[in-house]
């Protein structure tokens, strides 16, 4: 018998399409850049309403904000307590939760921070007094959010009322001490406290001596939280708690424990923030010194979908718009509240989208 050999088949192979995250990432981007077009469109809009070239006044923004050494300082001063304020929305966030106390949380903060330098200075080694100041303020930050987590845990009272409304009596505390036994009495009658002595600022670093440790404090703090909440075991159950809290429940975790460790972290997170606040920009105590801040940290959270290391870039967008809004002022002529309308029509744009609340953060 004779036995044919036929020649082997030729194999190809063929190219690899493009992998199905590639293509899902691709559109995700690309929604959100037409998102934020169609935000600066509308805003341009405005503008042009108000008589001023919209081109002109985006061109002037640009120039100020990103050709300027020392507007890129300012940016990232600006983006640090923005990026913490943001982390306090995000952690909660990944159990379902809504705080809306960033603002009343960073107060109470730069309040721990400002007390623990009036005890301390003086007594023992500026280094420690910082320290101390930090420590404080995210003590004082995650005691406040604790007081709406008992509240949802123990009485069912939703977070979200109860946060904001402890917002304003963070600030009627604030009020008080300034106008009362913290209040400097060589500050020409001034609502402000005792300025804090430079030994014990954070230290400052640049070129323009501009940029100070909070600004690295903040950026580590957003790795940590991510590695929290995506490497350990509270990070899970805190997310299996959120997306379906009967269930996890049953599966025997301790829920209740589990959102009000949540909160308490994402407290803590603001109160850094307003002891970055206080001991690297303001020196001291003054109404209004932090006022937005919250609010535009919990929008940043919502721009990045509540996702730690996007959230730093959400944070230095709105840092910018923020350093931004002085050439709206100066060149375009237009008020210093412009700005608040640009962020709001970003704002209307993340609305648009449907960020993961549980387990975002992966």
């Amino acid at each position: 018998m004779t036995v044919i050999d036929s020649p082997p088949e030729e194999i190809t192979v063929a190219p690899e399409a493009p992998t199905k995250g590639t293509n899902d990432l691709a559109r995700r981007v690309g929604s959100w850049v037409v998102a934020y077009l169609g935000a600066l469109a509308v805003f341009g809009a405005f503008m042009a309403l108000k008589g001023v070239n919209p081109f002109v006044a985006y061109r002037d923004m640009f120039d100020s904000t990103l050709m300027n050494s020392a507007s890129l300082s300012e940016v990232l001063i600006k983006a640090a307590p923005f990026l913490l304020a943001a982390l306090a929305v995000a952690v909660p966030a990944r159990g379902g939760l809504v705080n809306l106390g960033g603002e009343g949380q960073i107060v109470m903060g730069g309040i721990a921070a400002a007390g623990v330098a009036l005890g301390l200075e003086g007594k023992v080694a500026s280094g420690l007094v910082m320290v101390a100041m930090l420590v404080g303020a995210m003590v004082a930050g995650a005691l406040w959010a604790a007081l709406a987590g008992v509240l949802r845990v123990g009485a069912g009272i939703n977070e979200a009322i109860s946060t904001l409304l402890l917002n304003y009596i963070a600030i009627d505390v604030l009020l008080y001490l300034i106008s009362g036994p913290w209040k400097d009495s060589a500050g020409f009658g001034q609502l402000a406290s005792k300025p804090l002595a430079d030994e014990t600022r954070l230290p400052t670093f640049g070129s323009d001596g501009r940029i100070h440790l909070g600004v690295f404090i903040a950026m580590a703090a957003a790795v940590g939280i991510w590695l929290l909440l995506r490497s350990t075991s509270w990070g899970f159950q805190l997310r299996v708690a959120g997306g379906n809290g009967e269930a996890a429940r049953r599966a025997g975790l301790p829920v209740a424990k589990l959102l009000l460790s949540g909160l308490i972290t994402g407290g803590a997170m603001a109160g850094l923030a307003g002891a970055i606040h206080f001991a690297g920009v303001e020196g001291q105590l003054r109404p209004g010194m932090t006022f937005g801040f919250g609010y535009i940290g919990f929008l940043a959270s919502w721009l990045a979908g509540h996702h730690p290391i996007r959230i730093a870039g959400a944070a230095l967008l709105l840092g910018a718009i923020a350093v931004a809004g002085d050439s709206l002022q100066i060149d375009a002529g237009l008020p210093a509240a412009s700005v608040n309308v640009l962020m709001a029509f970003v704002l209307f744009a993340v609305l648009g989208k449907k960020p993961r609340l549980a387990g975002a953060s992966r």
